[in-house]
């Protein structure tokens, strides 16, 4: 199997395909792929429904050994696509403590690192296309709806 990414690829039910396209993506694509959903809260203030997370961000865990604890994004690892949360450790038997690396899917983000500008217009960018749909909408003329008269309403009889 080739190993160059592909950017026409669209979707496979194939497990290994899909496993292909994350091992092989770039960058760029990788940073979208690390996204997790807006708590209710978020998504009514920004009108989105999920956002690639970024260090600073608070979260919380929604699935797996560590649910519902809350905590700040320490590192994100774009080569394994996974996402460490400060204060969430594994204890070895020898007492030690190691970070554990979750996956984006099983967070959700409760608070945003807005220090970046380009993220807080990424975030406004929504907002404004949807104030100037509504704008338009209300501009176009209410259309009313005629019922055809004649025998269409008439019951036909043999």
């Amino acid at each position: 199997m080739k190993k160059k990414f592909s950017n026409k690829w669209i979707a496979s039910k194939q497990a290994r395909k899909q496993r292909k396209y994350r091992a092989n993506a770039p960058l760029h694509t990788r940073r979208k792929m690390i996204s997790a959903n807006f708590s209710k809260e978020l998504r009514k203030k920004y009108s989105k429904r999920n956002f690639p997370l970024r260090k600073g961000d608070n979260v919380k865990i929604m699935k797996g050994e560590f649910k519902n604890k809350k905590g700040k994004i320490d590192k994100i690892n774009l080569k394994r696509l996974r996402i460490m949360v400060e204060g969430i450790y594994r204890t070895k038997k020898d007492g030690t403590k190691i970070n554990v690396y979750l996956d984006s899917s099983n967070l959700q983000i409760q608070e945003l690192n807005l220090e970046d500008k380009k993220r807080k217009i990424a975030l406004e960018r929504k907002q404004e296309s949807e104030k100037k749909e509504k704008l338009e909408f209300k501009k176009l003329p209410k259309q009313t709806k005629e019922e055809p008269k004649g025998e269409e309403n008439v019951p036909k009889t043999k």
